[in-house]
């Protein structure tokens, strides 16, 4: 089977399942794993497509590239943006272009939905037991943590007020997965809304949350380049004054390792909070280099 994928979620779903050699086409967001920055391109990130928001990155289809890659399958996404092209827009493309492959969207907004995405991933190019495993594995790594959270609980550890940030100027509330993921890490999001897209906010809104810890998830951004951005970005008025500033729990994280996509690192990301909420029950459970405690 030839594969295009057209979000990087996707991508890293084909290749958990150990198909990548399947895949024909894939776009240039789509930077993990390692392996898949050396295939085709079939869509590029360009400048907003409409004239009220032209500064906004899109990714574009590019048509040749698309007949090229000859696909039986295409994994699209919900919405077009920044890393995926969206599921109107593809099936237009394979429609006018003649082509004879089946399209299948994957759009999940929550820890479920990205399992599920997994499965019908699977479904779609016959690995359908590789596919119940894969979940089946991210499930129990999933139930091992909770168990750990609900012991912690019913001893007497009360969920710290949290919450992520994924843009700075202005301040972005994160949405859809990640408040789940921070409550099912043990903590409570004070500012995201589980499912739905993520908003803007203010200093102000942030001040009077009181967040005990405070993670900035700079959506786009790995660590390396998410700590140069808060390292330039002026520290808000009353910025000292907050209780995660005083207790030195400000903490950079690598976005797109575990928390920009819907794929199978989203559990990553739940193991990175896991360890930055209750140090005490969860120290080194977060992949490396997934993290830095910043001032």
């Amino acid at each position: 089977m030839r594969i295009v994928s057209l979000l990087p979620a996707a991508t890293e779903i084909v290749f958990e399942l150990g198909i990548g050699d399947e895949l024909a086409g894939v776009t240039d967001a789509c930077t993990f794993p390692f392996e898949a920055r050396g295939l085709p391109i079939v869509a590029r990130t360009t400048a907003g497509l409409h004239d009220a928001d032209a500064s906004a990155p899109h990714l574009v289809l590019d048509e040749v590239a698309l007949v090229a890659a000859e696909p039986d399958l295409v994994i699209a996404g919900g919405a077009p943006g920044p890393w995926s092209v969206g599921y109107r827009e593809a099936s237009e493309a394979v429609a006018r272009l003649g082509l004879k492959a089946e399209i299948i969207r994957l759009d999940p907004t929550s820890i479920e939905g990205v399992l599920n995405a997994i499965q019908a991933v699977g479904a779609m190019t016959e690995e359908e037991d590789d596919a119940m495993d894969v979940a089946l594995g991210l499930r129990e790594r999933l139930h091992a943590l909770e168990k750990i959270v609900l012991g912690r609980r019913e001893h007497g550890f009360e969920p710290p007020r949290v919450i992520v940030l994924e843009g700075l100027e202005p301040p972005v509330a994160v949405g859809r997965w990640v408040p789940e993921q921070v409550r099912l890490a043990g903590g409570w999001e004070l500012l995201g809304h589980e499912g739905e897209a993520p908003a803007s906010t203010t200093w102000d809104a942030v001040r009077e949350m009181e967040p005990e810890v405070l993670v900035l998830a700079l959506r786009g951004l790995d660590l390396e380049a998410a700590s140069e951005a808060w390292a330039r970005s002026p520290r808000p008025a009353g910025w000292e004054t907050l209780p995660a500033v005083a207790a030195g729990r400000v903490f950079v994280v690598d976005g797109p390792a575990c928390f920009d996509h819907p794929g199978p690192r989203v559990i990553d990301g739940i193991e990175v909070l896991a360890e930055l909420i209750d140090p005490a029950a969860f120290d080194g459970m977060a992949p490396p280099d997934t993290w830095t405690r910043s001032a």
